[in-house]
């Protein structure tokens, strides 16, 4: 099995957040089934300059101290008290960045992603019918419902973890995905962060993916 290192991990998120575009994010579930997928969209978060970070102004708290970790951790963090979103620690010791996958192409275990995706596993109404392929990793929230990921993740060392980790892609290098279908946007739903930051284009993915979660 291949996975990528801590050197890949160790630079600025908005170079990492690219070049992840086109490896393969694995988890591997307690039963030793093993759910993958392409990774197809992600986003940069600059550490204590950067005012949609969880570490903007150099903040540090019990949920955000594994961004101060090194490169290759796993930051899981829950929000709007219904949510986990998974993020890659970057950077290096003390250097709070972090790039969130926010969307994956799904490979292997597709059919345990949908049941953990399904409607009787969240509590509500049954589906009528069952969830397309594009709609079991299309976005944060639904990634780590998927994949059966939570706060227990939080900390993991992706560079070393029998549980989490990411493959290279075929052609391993910076920009696996050929640069023709790599679209750089602003991030969503950061409009708080103020206009300057949520300017930033730090947001990409693979146009030529149906799983991306907003065009």
């Amino acid at each position: 099995m291949k996975r990528l290192g801590r050197t890949f991990f160790s630079c600025d998120a908005a170079v990492l957040a690219p070049a992840l575009l086109g490896c393969t994010f694995v988890r591997m579930t307690d039963a030793g089934e093993r759910l993958a997928g392409l990774i197809v969209e992600t986003e940069a978060y600059a550490g204590p300059a950067d005012q949609a970070a969880h570490t903007r102004n150099g903040h540090r708290s019990p949920r955000n101290e594994v961004m101060w970790g090194d490169a290759g951790l796993c930051y899981v963090y829950f929000t709007y008290g219904m949510h986990h979103c998974m993020n890659v620690v970057c950077g290096g010791v003390d250097v709070p960045e972090a790039v969130l996958v926010r969307a994956i192409e799904p490979v292997d275990g597709i059919e345990i992603m949908r049941t953990n995706r399904s409607s009787t596993a969240t509590g509500s109404k049954p589906r009528k019918h069952p969830l397309r392929d594009r709609d079991l990793c299309s976005g944060p929230a639904r990634l780590c419902q998927a994949l059966g990921i939570s706060r227990d993740e939080n900390g993991l060392d992706m560079t070393q973890s029998d549980r989490l980790w990411i493959e290279p892609a075929p052609d391993i290098g910076r920009g696996a995905v050929p640069p023709d279908r790599i679209v750089n946007t602003t991030r969503v739903g950061i409009d708080s962060a103020g206009p300057e930051w949520a300017g930033k284009p730090w947001r990409w993915y693979d146009r030529g993916s149906a799983h991306v979660s907003k065009r």
